[in-house]
């Protein structure tokens, strides 16, 4: 990672794609914090905050939302072509966001039945990570992300360091808040264990699975996961249900989900 001189104002820039504007509203949800960030910080660009916006370049750019149109591919080489390091927020801009199951479906097909006119419409038959489209210097997961990760990661930028955000799985968290493992007593398919944290465990607190909003922790093994509850008793059409969500188009998720389509005990689970 580059360093940021320190001498002055860091220029921030907010963009967004594709996407429903929660991370960026957990920017704003800072409150307090947001106005000591503001000391060490110019916010140039950020349209959910105003309207009033300045010309780039960017010391650092928050991006949120997937790519899905070819508008949006030029738009995101002409913002990293300003910023000096880039930072991607949430599901939808880190792996294409619930919007990428599309990348399973017949894209033509469902212009046809949304919309009366649909060559008026100018979209990508897939929704894909920024990171698919130009360099990305971190990438900050969550649907929404954490607001107290965000802002360790803007402010590690603006000190030249990397962000300390834990890799570790959603199971942690669940042992800190003292939640009994929902998938051990209540046999439900989730996966707490190959997520990573930083949710706080809230769906296993209230006996909900975890369905991976945070994305694939590290060393995380989904095929090992998704075999133990499909011999529980999970049927393919679950697991995949599961592991196609907001991270849907996440590699190991992607992968996982795929496989378990391609086995042959799976065709007559989706008739």
């Amino acid at each position: 990672m580059s360093h940021l001189p320190s001498t002055e104002k860091k220029r921030l820039g907010v963009f967004k794609f594709a996407s429903c504007d929660g991370c960026q509203l957990s920017l704003l949800s800072c409150e307090d914090e947001l106005l000591a960030l503001a000391v060490k910080v110019e916010i140039a660009h950020f349209l959910e905050a105003s309207s009033a916006t300045l010309p780039g370049p960017f010391d650092l750019a928050l991006v949120e939302g997937s790519i899905s149109t070819g508008e949006d591919i030029q738009r995101i080489r002409e913002i990293r072509r300003q910023s000096r390091s880039l930072v991607t927020i949430g599901a939808c801009a880190t792996s294409g966001g619930i919007q990428s199951l599309r990348n399973w479906a017949d894209h033509d097909e469902y212009l046809r039945y949304v919309y009366p006119h649909p060559d008026y419409i100018d979209s990508l038959a897939t929704s894909t990570a920024i990171s698919d489209h130009v360099t990305v210097e971190f990438e900050l997961r969550g649907c929404p992300v954490d607001k107290y990760q965000l802002l360790e990661v803007v402010m590690a930028f603006i000190h030249g360091r990397r962000p300390h955000i834990p890799s570790h799985s959603v199971c942690l968290e669940c042992k800190r808040r003292g939640t009994i493992c929902i998938a051990v007593t209540e046999g439900k398919p989730c996966l707490g264990p190959i997520t990573q944290a930083g949710c706080g465990a809230i769906c296993p607190a209230y006996h909900r699975a975890c369905y991976g909003c945070f994305g694939p922790c590290a060393q995380a093994n989904p095929a090992s996961l998704s075999e133990h509850y499909l011999a529980d008793g999970t049927t393919p059409l679950q697991m995949i249900h599961q592991l196609r969500n907001v991270n849907a188009a996440s590699r190991l998720f992607q992968i996982e989900s795929n496989r378990i389509e391609a086995k042959p005990s799976s065709a007559s689970a989706h008739e």
